[in-house]
């Protein structure tokens, strides 16, 4: 129990550490006149309560955004994926180009994807889902070919079908790969769509997402609502991420070594 609490309390008092290092660097480290860089905490607490209407709407619009991006890079890894594991040489005449797609940066595509799509969410969600893609493919291309060639022998011995390998063996091997790229698809899907309203966001019909309005913050200068929306923006990352990780833990924790208690 007293190892819970340890857990429990670190990261508060990790968080208080640096809130306290905050108010030092602004009072004791910044000059005077610079000080308006980094707001009192109070000051961006007036922020959020102000500013609270608009960083609900936009909050609304990135999440909506990265949540079908998400989603599409799910459904679209899994097939892709399946592919993929079914042919070597299939995998040899399309991964070259998944890396390709993935090194472009996305302030190049990002032109494109609005000349293609316009701006606004239909943007935002292909370039979350650009972002979010290729982990998930590969982590689920990785788990779907590395499943234990004994395994595979016994079930050719017993003679299951292509589809029964698939389904009984493979996918439930790969299943702990598929949850290692959705947690790091997680984390970039609000990425995606934060970059996604900066590159290509609008606040027309109320589309304006999180990364629009640290656009238009910036711009006026209203630095205190600026750090409330980085701060809504890091709280959406950790809601993504914390989903993933609770999914992960309901899917596994049965049976998959990494969830069974260690002996001490």
């Amino acid at each position: 129990m007293n190892r819970r609490i340890l857990i429990l309390a670190l990261p508060v008092l990790t968080g208080l550490s640096l809130l306290a290092a905050w108010c030092i660097v602004r009072v004791w480290i910044l000059p005077e006149s610079q000080r308006f860089l980094l707001p009192a905490p109070d000051a961006v607490a007036r922020a959020f309560v102000e500013k609270a209407p608009q960083l609900a709407s936009a909050t609304a619009s990135t999440a909506l955004g990265a949540l079908l991006g998400f989603a599409a890079a799910v459904i679209g890894s899994v097939i892709l994926g399946l592919t993929l594991s079914l042919s070597p040489l299939v995998r040899a005449g399309l991964y070259p180009w998944l890396m390709a797609l993935q090194l472009t940066p996305i302030i190049v595509l990002a032109p494109i994807l609005i000349l293609w799509v316009g701006p606004g969410l239909k943007s935002v969600v292909v370039i979350t889902f650009l972002i979010s893609f290729f982990p998930l493919v590969v982590n689920t291309t990785q788990g779907l070919v590395s499943t234990d060639r004994n395994l595979l022998d016994l079930f050719r011995m017993g003679r299951a079908s292509r589809v029964q390998q698939i389904l009984y063996l493979r996918i439930p091997a790969a299943l702990p790969y598929f949850f290692t790229g959705l947690r790091i698809a997680a984390a970039l899907a609000p990425i995606g769509a934060i970059s996604g309203d900066i590159f290509a966001g609008n606040s027309g019909g109320g589309e304006g997402g999180l990364g629009f309005l640290a656009v238009i913050y910036s711009a006026q200068f209203q630095i205190p609502a600026l750090f409330a929306t980085a701060i809504v923006s890091c709280l959406l990352g950790f809601v993504f991420a914390g989903t993933v990780i609770w999914l992960s833990w309901l899917a596994l924790h049965r049976w998959h070594d990494a969830y069974q208690p260690k002996d001490s």
